[in-house]
C-alpha cells in the first residue's frame, strides 16, 4: 500500500514532491483563518459602536480586508482540492500496477479480488488524502491557534477559570473527554464495515458471473447473499444511529460552549463582543483540531476496514 507509491522511483515525484505543494497549501490557508480572526475581533468592536465618528468608511474597510483575506482563501482551497484529487488518483495507480501482475501469476484464491483491486484501491487512497491533509491542517491549526487562545484566556470572569491558558486547557479537556467517549460509542463500527465489504463483495461475484451467463445464477442462492447484505447494512445503520447521534450532540454544545464561558465577561464588561467572537472563532478551531477523530470517526472507521482488506490481500499474493 505505501512502499508501491512511496519508495518507487516513477512515483517519487508525485509521493514527495506533491505532499509538500499539499502540505505547503494547507498551511498559508490556515494562515488565512488566523488572520480572519484578528478581523473578527476589529470588526466586531466596530459594530458594537457604530455611531463612532467615521464608523460608516470603517466598515467599507473592514470589508475590503475581508475580500483580501476571503478570496485567496477559497482560491487556495479550490487548488488544494483539485491536486489532492490527482495525488489520490496516482497513488490508487501505483498500487494498481503493484498489485494486478502479482494477482495475475498468485495460484491462490482470494475472496473478492477484483473488489479490491479495484475498489478498495480507490477508496484507501481517496481516504489516506482525506484524512491525511485533515490531520496536517488540525496540526498546523493547534500550532497557529493555540497561542492567540492562550491569550484571550486572560478575560474570564468565571473564577474557576481564572488561570493561565484555561481556555485552552478547557477545550483539550472536553476535545479528549469526546474523543474517549466517541471510542466506546463507535467500538463495533470497523468489524461492521469489514463485514459489510464482504458480503456485498460475495453478492457482487455472483451477479458477474450472471452477467456472461444468464443460466449460471442461482437466484435462492442470490436472495440468501442479499439477506446477508441486508441485515449487515441493518446493524450498520442501528449502530451508526445512536453514534451520529452522540456525534451530533456534542458538535451542537462546542458550538455554544464558548458562549457560555465568556458571556458572564461581556456582560460585566471585562471584554468587549469582538473578543468574544474572537473567542468562539479561536476555541471552535483548537476543539475542531482536538476533536478531529470525533469529526472523521466515520472516515476512519472504513479508512480501517479497507486497510484490513488490503492487508489480507498483500499476504495472499507473497
Amino acid at each position: 500500500m505505501f512502499q508501491s507509491f512511496f519508495l518507487s522511483r516513477r512515483w517519487a515525484l508525485w509521493a514527495w514532491g506533491g505532499l509538500l505543494v499539499l502540505m505547503a497549501l494547507v498551511f498559508i490557508t490556515v494562515q488565512q483563518t488566523v488572520k480572519l480572526n484578528a478581523w473578527y475581533g476589529q470588526f466586531y468592536d466596530l459594530l458594537q459602536k457604530p455611531e463612532q465618528a467615521g464608523g460608516l468608511d470603517m466598515f467599507w474597510g473592514f470589508m475590503q480586508q475581508f475580500a483580501w483575506i476571503a478570496f485567496p482563501f477559497m482560491l487556495l482551497r479550490s487548488l488544494e482540492m483539485y491536486l489532492a484529487s490527482h495525488y489520490a488518483f496516482r497513488w490508487r495507480q501505483a498500487m494498481t500496477e503493484v498489485y494486478l501482475p502479482r494477482w495475475q501469476h498468485t495460484t491462490d484464491t482470494v475472496e473478492g479480488a477484483s473488489q479490491r483491486i479495484q475498489e478498495d484501491c480507490m477508496r484507501f487512497a481517496r481516504q489516506m488524502e482525506n484524512l491525511g491533509l485533515g490531520l496536517v491542517r488540525a496540526v498546523l491549526t493547534l500550532i497557529s491557534f493555540i497561542p492567540i487562545l492562550w491569550a484571550l484566556s486572560k478575560g474570564m470572569s468565571i473564577a474557576w477559570l481564572q488561570f493561565e491558558g484555561s481556555l485552552f486547557w478547557v477545550a483539550l479537556a472536553t476535545a479528549l473527554g469526546g474523543t474517549v467517549v466517541s471510542w466506546f460509542v463507535g467500538i463495533r463500527l470497523p468489524g461492521l464495515e469489514y463485514n459489510n465489504q464482504k458480503t456485498e463483495a460475495a453478492l457482487r461475484k455472483d451477479l458477474v458471473f450472471a452477467e456472461d451467463e444468464r443460466s449460471r445464477m442461482d437466484l435462492p442462492t442470490v436472495f440468501q447473499l442479499f439477506t446477508g447484505v441486508r441485515v449487515n447494512n441493518f446493524r450498520l445503520f442501528n449502530h451508526y444511529a445512536y453514534f451520529n447521534l452522540w456525534s451530533n450532540l456534542y458538535s451542537q454544545v462546542m458550538v455554544i460552549f464558548p458562549y457560555l464561558l465568556m458571556g458572564p465577561s461581556l456582560f460585566s464588561g471585562l471584554i468587549t463582543l469582538g473578543v468574544i467572537q474572537q473567542v468562539s472563532n479561536a476555541f471552535g478551531k483548537v476543539n475542531d483540531a482536538f476533536s478531529y477523530l470525533i469529526d472523521r470517526w466515520t472516515d476512519i472507521t472504513e479508512l480501517r476496514s479497507i486497510y484490513k482488506r488490503l492487508t489480507e490481500f498483500e499476504k495472499a499474493l507473497a
